[in-house]
């Protein structure tokens, strides 16, 4: 990518607070609005990109954004799954709190509408506000009408414009929704739905394996789409369902179209990858690109949409003043429902860095993820920074960069940490919370893991991956053990009791805003 600054630093940092209008016989700040991207890829492990120590694939379009603004080394997704993630991140608000789990593909809207959301809160601050990718957050009200308007859904809660996966690539519908219609639907073969039991006739992965570009396990077994089968039934709307392999491409293309229609207003845009969840089928064009198969290849393909979408913020004028994140839902897993060979062909990769478990797990692993802020007017380029941060505190931090005060109750658990994302704080968060299927809390260099009753012994068994769970407390001091390997709970007990207390006082809302 060509992102040449043409101007010195000191100059390209252009009066992004500019002084105007006198009222009252005071000035009166006024912000320059800077558009706002966020990057956002699943199942992207900390140490799957080549800036963080990638083995067999490389990342350089990714690179060029931590090379030119600041990579983070303990920056954190707000749980070790993907909806409950994607809910923190839009709401400022923790899962818990919801009850938030995994969601089904036929899922009513998570959000209920009136819910203050960071694109709610962007649109009173004039911003034109959109959601390419994957949604993951319930469509409808618990009877969604595939074959008419498919809402509420991101309409209802703050954005201007959506093109949506609806759930994830392994669950049905395996359709497109643009706004509130199904794209491409012909109504004489109406789409039904099931995750009760089988409708229809279309062939399933369980009934006719033979019928499988790759083998699947029973809970993916279902419905066949593309050669790959799903969780959950469908029959119908074949003449909407999606090709895998060009999904990227046309998320980029409707990027691009809305980059192209507000380019002279303040935007929001909410790039949510499907790269890297499975099924991992990326474009023929990236086959062999990494030594890693199609966990691999997906990641380079992952890299290159990233780059073709940077390059034409630069083409169309706008990147200078374009703040991007760029982040993961949650940390890395191989074994997840399909035999594409990513355990076998990892080599000597380690998808989660040096850190213990990954997705679904309370080790660090599982919500400690690859994040960079690049702003070209804004942020010092070839930084890299310790701070502790979290997806949650995007709400708060954004905010404030516009000056505007958040409303009792609105993104209660998202702090102020604006510094931190623009370099100017080494420290970030004092505490941080990460959920998995129990509560963790980092303070500093330590981490604790409450006890769970659950094992979750399936994390293991399916997943293999370390879950993290245990029926005993767990404290580890990740300055000197960061693989999480010695439990410190029996040799300091006052202070593992001190931040089991404090986890209980973020269950009870008791959080005071700084």
């Amino acid at each position: 990518m060509n992102w040449n600054r043409s101007i010195v630093y000191s100059l390209a940092v252009i009066a992004v607070l500019s002084v105007s209008t006198i009222a009252n016989g005071q000035k009166k700040t006024e912000v320059e609005k800077p558009n706002i991207v966020v990057v956002y890829v699943d199942d992207l492990g900390y140490g799957d990109l080549s800036c963080t120590g990638a083995k067999g694939v490389e990342t350089p379009n990714v690179d060029k954004l931590a090379e030119g603004g600041i990579l983070f080394t303990d920056a954190h997704c707000s749980a070790a799954t993907c909806t409950p993630s994607r809910y923190s991140l839009l709401t400022g608000s923790y899962a818990f709190r919801k009850n938030a789990a995994v969601l089904k593909g036929d899922a009513p809207l998570l959000i209920e509408p009136g819910t203050p959301t960071l694109p709610s809160m962007l649109q009173k601050n004039g911003y034109k506000t959109a959601v390419i990718g994957k949604w993951h957050l319930g469509l409808g009200d618990g009877n969604v009408n595939w074959n008419g308007d498919v809402k509420p859904g991101p309409l209802e809660i703050g954005f201007d414009y959506s093109y949506l996966i609806p759930a994830t690539g392994d669950r049905v519908p395996c359709v497109l929704v643009e706004n509130h219609k199904v794209l491409g639907l012909d109504l004489n073969d109406p789409i039904t739905v099931s995750y009760d039991g089988k409708v229809g006739t279309d062939p399933t992965g369980i009934e006719n394996p033979d019928l499988l570009k790759y083998g699947a396990d029973d809970q993916h077994g279902k419905t066949i789409v593309n050669g790959v089968s799903r969780i959950g039934y469908m029959t119908g709307g074949n003449a909407a369902r999606w090709k895998d392999e060009t999904i990227p491409y046309q998320m980029l293309s409707k990027a691009r179209s809305f980059i192209d229609e507000n380019q002279n207003t303040p935007f929001f845009l909410y790039f949510a990858f499907h790269d890297i969840h499975v099924p991992h089928m990326p474009d023929l064009r990236f086959a062999g690109k990494s030594t890693m198969g199609a966990r691999g290849d997906a990641i380079v393909q992952m890299d290159y949409i990233t780059g073709q979408l940077v390059d034409y913020l630069e083409a169309k004028g706008v990147l200078e003043n374009t703040l991007i994140i760029f982040s993961s839902d949650n940390g890395p897993v191989l074994n997840d429902g399909y035999s594409d060979k990513a355990e076998e062909l990892r080599g000597d990769h380690k998808p989660g860095g040096i850190y213990r478990g990954g997705k679904y797990s309370c080790y660090e692993a599982g919500t400690r993820v690859p994040t960079i802020a690049y702003w070209p007017n804004k942020i010092k380029a070839g930084q890299t920074s310790n701070a502790l941060v979290g997806h949650v505190d995007l709400y708060a931090s954004i905010a404030s960069l516009l000056n505007y005060d958040l409303k009792d109750g609105e993104a209660p658990d998202s702090f102020n940490h604006l510094d931190a994302y623009l370099g100017n704080d080494s420290k970030g968060r004092s505490e941080l919370l990460e959920e998995a299927y129990a509560l963790s809390i980092r303070e500093g260099k330590w981490k604790y893991i409450e006890p769970s009753k659950n094992k979750g012994d399936w994390i293991m068994d399916i997943k293999n991956i370390e879950s993290g769970l245990n029926t005993k407390a767990q404290l580890y001091n990740l300055e000197e053990d960061p693989k999480e390997q010695n439990n410190l709970a029996n040799v300091k007990p006052k202070l593992a009791k001190k931040l089991a207390e404090k986890i209980q006082k973020i269950r009870e809302k008791s959080q005071s805003r700084k």
